[in-house]
């Protein structure tokens, strides 16, 4: 945890800790490349986030998940022009309304995984995928969500718990 959106020399310095302590693939929710180029430089391996990083460390990039604002602000904006943006809503928005995507994936990626995450974001686009459906483990095994139940906002903005088989603690605060 690096607690901020854009800190490369904290985003490093996790990235290095993680890597020390064996780890092989690296992914974050960090704005900056450095998660990345740490795994280049260590022969490792990461994704990138919030743009194609590619560039950064070709090879040691195995994907990119990017995030576009650009269909939320049309909608929004088309909203607010004709009198009925309702503010204050949440917006969950994914891959089904083109905010999220998957880019750029490595032909380092075997092939039949590939294509099985490729599966998975058609899902996604259709609506026939659900991430967030039970049974779903706390870190301590207790159910967290029931088996079948699809996560409803409270469920996700309300996260504050590690599924079963994570190893640390959620932090508490800065």
């Amino acid at each position: 945890w690096v607690n901020e959106w854009f800190n490369p020399p904290k985003e490093t310095e996790a990235a290095q800790s993680l890597i020390n302590q064996g780890a092989d693939v690296l992914f974050q929710n960090t704005d900056s490349s450095a998660v990345l180029q740490t795994a280049g430089k260590n022969r490792k391996f990461a994704f990138g986030w919030d743009s194609d990083m590619t560039a950064y460390a070709p090879e040691a990039h195995l994907a990119s998940a990017i995030i576009d604002w650009g269909p939320y602000y049309i909608k929004a904006t088309r909203d607010a022009l004709e009198g009925t943006w309702q503010g204050n809503q949440g917006a969950w928005w994914g891959v089904k309304e083109g905010a999220i995507d998957i880019v750029s994936i490595s032909d380092k990626v075997p092939a039949e995984l590939k294509e099985r995450v490729l599966k998975v974001k058609a899902g996604l686009k259709d609506g026939s995928f659900v991430i967030w459906k039970g049974p779903i483990a706390g870190q301590d095994g207790k159910p967290v969500l029931e088996e079948g139940k699809v996560a409803d906002d409270k469920f996700l903005g309300g996260i504050n718990f590690y599924v079963q088989g994570v190893e640390g603690k959620v932090p508490t605060g800065k």
